[in-house]
């Protein structure tokens, strides 16, 4: 297990699932969280857990990614805190809807301004500070984001843009030391879904896919490299390829 030490990270989507597995194995390593969502309560719950169960600070930075202030607010919060900012992790997403021909602009809307705009803000407010501390960008991409798939074009183009996006910015800011990453999970048991039907936490058994502490240690993994980039991680369930392709 590589150390994260005295390190500061900021996470969004940090109110449960993959977020907060996440503030859980970077804290485990070390490092000290900014925790970002909707949901103060639920941050300040999983804050509380944080600093329990590994000794380290946590603050909470409620707000709507879709926000450029918040993005910016979280970010601030690191260096006031900590004194710098070495890993932001880019996990706030959502999906709506289903087919094209009957989605609704708010649906559209609310999926483009969440998983491309947040991922943007988080992204333009962090790279100063992690060029400084030469640091890393670790997004959460998708197996939608890497493959042609029927259901739901709108939400694997957004995975499409994050993944695209994270390896462009890789191209420009690779030469000032900083690690861009993306982590592709298919199927995660979260509350994903929930807003329109089943959450994956319910409609798939434990085992049956990935759970969001797999996907929070390739997160970690790739937050630990000291001088190289774990540039794309795909964590897919194993009969993936076989009920897809």
């Amino acid at each position: 297990m590589s150390s994260l030490d005295d390190a500061a990270a900021v996470i969004t989507g940090a109110s449960s699932g993959i977020g907060e597995a996440t503030a859980h194995a970077l804290a485990e390593r070390g490092a000290n969280v900014v925790l970002v969502a909707r949901r103060r309560e639920a941050l300040e719950s999983v804050a509380d857990d944080v600093r329990s169960d590994h000794g380290v600070e946590a603050v909470v930075a409620d707000g709507d990614v879709r926000d450029p202030a918040t993005s910016q607010a979280a970010v601030e919060a690191a260096v006031d805190e900590f004194g710098d900012l070495d890993v932001a992790v880019v996990n706030a997403g959502v999906a709506r809807g289903s087919d094209v021909a009957t989605m609704t602009d708010k649906e559209y809307s609310v999926m483009q301004e969440t998983n491309v705009d947040g991922a943007f803000f988080l992204t333009r407010a962090a790279l100063p500070h992690l060029t400084e501390s030469e640091g890393s960008l670790i997004a959460v991409g998708s197996f939608a984001g890497e493959y042609p798939r029927s259901f739901n074009p709108v939400y694997a183009a957004t995975k499409w843009w994050v993944r695209g996006f994270a390896h462009s910015v890789a191209a420009q800011v690779g030469d000032e030391g900083v690690a861009v990453s993306v982590v592709n999970p298919s199927e995660v048991r979260t509350e994903f879904g929930s807003e329109d039907g089943e959450p994956f936490e319910e409609r798939f058994e434990p085992g049956s896919v990935t759970e969001p502490e797999e996907v929070a240690e390739a997160i970690a993994f790739a937050a630990s490299r000291p001088g190289s980039t774990a540039q794309e991680i795909d964590l897919f369930r194993r009969d993936k390829f076989a009920d897809t392709l």
